[in-house]
């Protein structure tokens, strides 16, 4: 149902049979189609017991909630036990940002590699911080969406929806550059429909292996590791998009979010760092520390 009536991703149904095995296994000998309430609340306690942050908590009981919808929906059920079980709290979390002068070290550090790999490379960048695209849409993304000079790419994205995404001058000339010597990642006289593809099975480069050249690009930059991912690529797209004037609904459907209040976040990143521009930077707060120091 999730892949053929909702259009989920593979790596959406694959967290939901995590989830679902998981509680299975939490159960032992007692069949997951009979669980009841009791069952579920106390695998909840196990959880928070086990101390998983409230948002993965959050997301199992979620999946949870959506499997046994399904089977009281299907008829299999004449009840559903999750429904009355509430959510646990979750703190908001603010993502995790580059600033501009990072990304740029990044890319500069990109350049200085040679040879196909290292044009591979920048292009990936240029892509992930022109768009922010998830990484998943990213490596999936078909030759034939950036066919000749496009201006804009359509992307197909979360639930199999397409949205329509600019590219700016930069992101244009990489991937230009990029395309001519695409056939040095293809064996001899071998076609690929990927715009990234790779010799391994799944024909085009994987979300693991763009992680791991990313982490490796942020030491040669002189960046902690530990900051620099796919996902933060697309959260300081977001948020230099908003420091440079983008409204929220545009940028709403640029990160394909189907509910605003997900773009929302990125507004309190900007409020945090502009606090923090104002405590580190303006003379009056400056005074205000040394009056207190003294």
């Amino acid at each position: 149902m999730l892949a053929a009536e909702r259009g989920a991703s593979a790596n959406t149904l694959q967290a939901y049979h995590r989830d679902l095995v998981h509680f299975a296994g939490f159960l032992g000998a007692r069949a997951v189609e009979a669980a009841d309430s009791d069952a579920i609340r106390d695998y909840l306690a196990a959880l928070s017991g086990a101390a998983l942050a409230p948002r993965t908590i959050a997301r199992r009981l979620s999946t949870l909630r959506q499997f046994y919808r399904f089977l009281l929906a299907e008829g299999v059920r004449g009840d559903d036990p999750a429904a009355a079980i509430d959510s646990p709290r979750r703190g908001r979390t603010l993502p995790k940002v580059l600033s501009q002068a990072e990304v740029g070290a990044l890319i500069e550090a990109a350049r200085r590699r040679r040879g196909p790999r290292g044009t591979r490379l920048v292009a990936l960048l240029e892509l992930l911080y022109a768009t922010g695209l998830r990484v998943s849409e990213l490596i999936r993304l078909p030759l034939g969406a950036v066919r000749h000079d496009p201006r804009t790419i359509i992307v197909r994205g979360k639930g199999d929806k397409e949205r329509m995404v600019p590219l700016g001058q930069p992101a244009r000339t990489a991937l230009a550059a990029y395309k001519a010597c695409r056939g040095h990642f293809l064996k001899a006289g071998e076609t690929s429909k990927w715009l990234f593809p790779s010799r391994g099975r799944s024909g085009h480069l994987t979300r693991h292996r763009v992680a791991q050249v990313l982490k490796a690009l942020a030491v040669e930059a002189g960046i902690d590791p530990g900051k620099v991912s796919p996902h933060v690529l697309r959260h300081a797209f977001a948020s230099h998009m908003l420091d440079h004037g983008a409204d929220l609904r545009s940028l709403q459907q640029m990160l394909g979010h189907a509910d605003i209040s997900t773009t929302q976040i990125y507004t309190h990143v900007a409020g945090e760092r502009l606090a923090a521009l104002v405590r580190d930077h303006h003379p009056l707060a400056r005074a205000g520390r040394r009056s207190r120091q003294s």
